[in-house]
């Protein structure tokens, strides 16, 4: 819907029409979070209420998981669920309401990093993660995720260059690389959602193909 039906539903007093849910994806280092504020300024100047949250995370419930998830060891099947956990409750609590209001949310992560991570980094068979995905947003798709592409030794130095690394950000260059298969994977399957972006190319050229896909949108 453009920006003027918008405005007219508005006008007439009438509910506002359902908002946008974009996700950025990508495996540590890929940049992401650098372009997070350009898209929020980006549709804010485009006259939308946006929302940013993040997974894990996003509520008080989420964020007492992600302190958990990020740095304590425990059984995969109990990482997935628990993340599956935090995102049920961000869902809940500020996704559908953001959108229900007619508010773009931007989340930092959502299920497609499950399936990279859980699935391609740690090996938790894809069956499960769809089975917990079905159950846990079963009527729920970003209509546009941002995956973040680059090779895994320019995510390695961003790494090493920016600050402590917590468990995931720890892992081997091998698991990086199922991970980023993964993703790769995902996006072939889903190629009207998945937009994939090189991350290693200039800030301007990045800002370019996103705009290009948010376009898309509005």
């Amino acid at each position: 819907m453009t920006h003027a039906s918008n405005t007219l539903a508005d006008s007439a007093g009438s509910s506002p029409a359902r908002g946008r849910f974009i996700t950025f994806e990508g495996i540590d280092g890929a940049g992401k979070s650098t372009h997070i504020g350009f898209v929020t300024g980006w549709l804010k100047s485009a006259g939308r209420r946006v929302v940013s949250s993040r997974e894990p995370g996003g509520t008080a419930v989420g964020e007492k998981l992600r302190d958990l998830l990020l740095h304590e060891k425990m059984d995969l099947e109990t990482e997935a669920l628990l993340m599956f956990a935090s995102r049920r409750e961000h869902i809940a609590q500020v996704i559908e309401p953001a959108l229900a209001q007619g508010s773009w949310v931007l989340s930092d992560r959502f299920t497609d990093a499950s399936f990279a991570y859980q699935g391609g980094g740690r090996g938790l068979p894809l069956a499960k993660l769809d089975a917990l995905e079905a159950w846990v947003h079963p009527h729920l798709q970003p209509d546009l995720t941002l995956l973040f592409d680059v090779p895994l030794g320019v995510a390695r130095a961003r790494l090493d260059a920016t600050r402590t690394l917590d468990k995931f950000e720890q892992e081997e260059a091998d698991f990086f690389a199922r991970c980023r298969a993964e993703y790769l994977r995902r996006a072939a399957e889903h190629p009207g959602r998945i937009v994939v972006i090189d991350s290693t190319a200039s800030i301007e050229d990045v800002r370019l193909a996103l705009v290009a896909a948010l376009e898309k949108l509005s």
